[in-house]
């Protein structure tokens, strides 16, 4: 159970790229010829010549690199990674061995920010010295944020126009739920927990599950807060909000436990049955697929208006 409850709550903890690329057209093995370039944490980066196999750490990265078409090059991803492809071995992402990475040879390391530390500001510095492209990518903490990383990403492999084609979907599925969110006259009050009592955490502003909310036309109850926060009962009870959802998928039963609180019966949302479940891997990992989160976040609020 510790196990599971780390992987959900890690799931949630412009620099200029320039370059000349050529694709061999085969999907695998991009060639890619890079002038002066850096990752999205600005370390300054040389990339190959070619790029054939890959190693990405982080959920997000892989499931990028996956909908950009590189899941066959893909040699080791982390264990948070475990089922985007599961036929992938995986790494400990928290304690990157940097030996092991070396000896696998990749052509390039996709990191995330999660992976430091101990203070360790580049925990695979030792793979960067021995001639080994490692681009590191924080976690993106607004969906503006998410869209760079795609473009990134797919900068980097040689495919602008696929990473301009996921982009623009993600844009066209949000442009269709603010296009209903605006007829919305009557905004509810939400609290979205991604960990269960008594761990309770759940996001403030400066997050995109808070913009997901906002744009569906819900109001957070803990918009005023900065980033993911720990919450109390007391914290909680003083807004009664008016929906509940759970991204909890480490106990048998996240909405039967909310329902069966005690002190939370007098909740207008537990009241009225009005707590979801919300999938944990879409509405957690910065990529792409938090639309597909977006969507239910709607329709759990709004079911008369999101159908």
């Amino acid at each position: 159970m510790k196990n599971k409850k780390l992987i959900a709550i890690i799931g949630l903890l412009s620099v200029a790229l320039i370059f000349t690329a050529c694709i061999d057209g085969t999907g695998n093995g991009t060639t890619v010829t890079a002038t002066a370039s850096y990752d999205r944490e600005g370390y300054p980066i040389e990339l190959p010549s070619e790029i054939s196999t890959i190693i990405s750490i982080g959920p997000s990265n892989t499931e990028i690199l996956i909908e950009l078409g590189f899941g066959d090059n893909i040699i080791y991803t982390d264990m948070f990674s475990d089922g985007i492809a599961p036929e992938i071995a995986v790494l400990d992402m928290m304690a990157l061995d940097a030996e092991f990475v070396i000896n696998a040879n990749p052509d390039i390391v996709f990191v995330a920010g999660l992976t430091r530390v101990d203070g360790n500001n580049h925990p695979l510095q030792a793979v960067s010295d021995a001639g080994i492209a490692v681009l590191y990518i924080p976690t993106g903490i607004s969906i503006a944020e998410i869209m760079e990383d795609i473009r990134f990403i797919a900068s980097v492999m040689g495919v602008q126009e696929a990473g301009e084609a996921i982009v623009a979907n993600m844009q066209a599925e949000i442009d269709a739920v603010v296009q209903i969110a605006e007829t919305i006259t009557n905004r509810r009050t939400v609290y979205f927990e991604i960990s269960p009592a008594p761990w309770m955490f759940s996001m403030g502003g400066n997050t995109f599950q808070n913009e997901m909310l906002e744009l569906v036309g819900a109001k957070n109850i803990f918009a005023d807060q900065n980033s993911w926060l720990s919450v109390t009962d007391e914290m909680f009870l003083v807004h009664n909000p008016d929906v509940i959802l759970t991204s909890t998928n480490f106990i048998d039963d996240p909405i039967g436990e909310i329902l069966a609180r005690p002190g939370w019966d007098i909740i207008t949302a537990v009241q009225n049955g009005d707590v979801f479940l919300i999938s944990t891997d879409a509405s957690s990992r910065p990529s792409h697929n938090i639309v597909n989160a977006m969507w239910e976040i709607a329709r759990a609020i709004y079911p008369e208006d999101f159908r």
